[in-house]
């Protein structure tokens, strides 16, 4: 099956528009939440749990049924009867990529009843797009297409999540996040929440100091500071957490340093290679808001440390570092590392750097 050419910001996009249509109550006959970033499924499917029907209708008209207890002639009988009291019945069935005879329920999703609402939870990929039960339900219900974010995607989401929720965060405190917890939103979402719950009440902006309190992340000791060091040329604190890294390996992998050093560099060469342009090219450099874009940035603060940091920097020396970077991305994964442990590893990369 080909690769969806879904972006993530698509995915955010139809999971608000859909989430914004239920709290509505502009309710869909089928609900096909598929793919595979599991938590806008396991939103929507808890928000339509909580919506549809009042709690004392679910306990006669809400079933939960799991793809791997069922097979599809079960859950199409679900779906054929009336519901008992009240307007509709609801069908949750979960982990639809486990049911049996899965593409039979295109007998019920090209013609749904219309006193039934069912959705369909069906995690780590997409249903087949050419299957007639994924064609019924694009035709007579909503899909959403659930993707995974790029790990660049994941700062201008979070921005955004945590304003929703009434906050603002600094540059160095988002930066410790997504370090810390990568692309998983599930995780994100509930670090969120419990860090939000800790603030204390009037608190609007969130800083470095609230998330090494409430989430354990080091303000000093993390991947913002580490490559701040070495762009900045500072050896001396740049091996100094480097040893924090090596007594902490658990909480500091090599290969989340490794790509934070690489997105560092390449923004450095990109930057470099734009001033080569207007110097010797003649093309105009572009102004910081056509910078944003290219660097998937979203403020003006950040992209003005990067061009102060980037003129600095040779693109020559640059190129290389990146090519030093490829090869202990490959030693991270255990690749030619010879049995040298993550912390030894690092401290040979930036000895590297500093000595190139």
């Amino acid at each position: 099956m080909a690769k969806s050419a879904l972006k993530f910001k698509d995915s955010v996009a139809q999971y608000e528009r859909i989430a914004a249509e239920v709290a509505a109550r502009r309710f869909s006959g089928i609900y096909l939440l598929m793919g595979e970033e599991s938590y806008f499924i396991d939103a929507l499917s808890d928000q339509l749990a909580a919506t549809i029907l009042d709690e004392a209708a679910r306990a006669f008209n809400q079933i939960t049924v799991y793809g791997r207890d069922s097979e599809a002639g079960q859950v199409i009988n679900l779906c054929r009867q009336m519901p008992m009291m009240g307007q509709y019945q609801v069908v949750i069935l979960k982990e639809a990529q486990q049911l049996k005879g899965l593409d039979k329920l295109a007998l019920y999703t090209q013609k749904p009843s219309p006193t039934t609402i069912l959705v369909i939870c069906h995690k780590e990929k997409n249903a087949d797009k050419r299957s007639a039960f994924y064609k019924g339900c694009a035709a007579n219900g909503t899909v959403l297409e659930s993707v995974r974010p790029r790990d660049y995607e994941i700062a201008a989401w979070l921005q955004l999540f945590i304003r929703q929720k009434g906050f603002t965060i600094d540059p160095k405190a988002l930066s410790m996040l997504t370090d810390h917890l990568g692309t998983d939103i599930a995780k994100i979402s509930n670090e969120i929440r419990k860090l939000t719950v800790s603030l204390p009440e009037g608190t609007q902006r969130i800083t470095d100091a609230d998330i090494e309190a409430n989430i354990g992340i080091s303000k000093d000791f993390n991947n913002f500071e580490l490559c701040k060091a070495v762009v900045t040329r500072d050896m001396a604190r740049a091996l100094m957490i480097a040893e924090h890294f090596a007594r902490n390996p658990k909480d500091n992998p090599l290969l989340l340093t490794v790509m934070a050093l690489f997105g560092q560099f390449k923004e450095l060469f990109v930057v470099n290679y734009l001033r080569w342009l207007a110097r010797h090219k003649g093309r105009p450099f572009p102004p910081d808001t056509e910078l944003m874009r290219i660097l998937r940035k979203n403020n003006t603060f950040v992209i003005g440390e990067i061009k102060q940091n980037a003129a600095g920097w040779d693109n020559r020396k640059v190129f290389n570092i990146l090519g030093l970077l490829r090869e202990y991305d490959a030693k991270s994964k255990g690749l030619g590392a010879g049995g040298a442990s993550d912390g030894e590893l690092l401290r040979e990369l930036l000895l590297k750097i500093f000595l190139l």
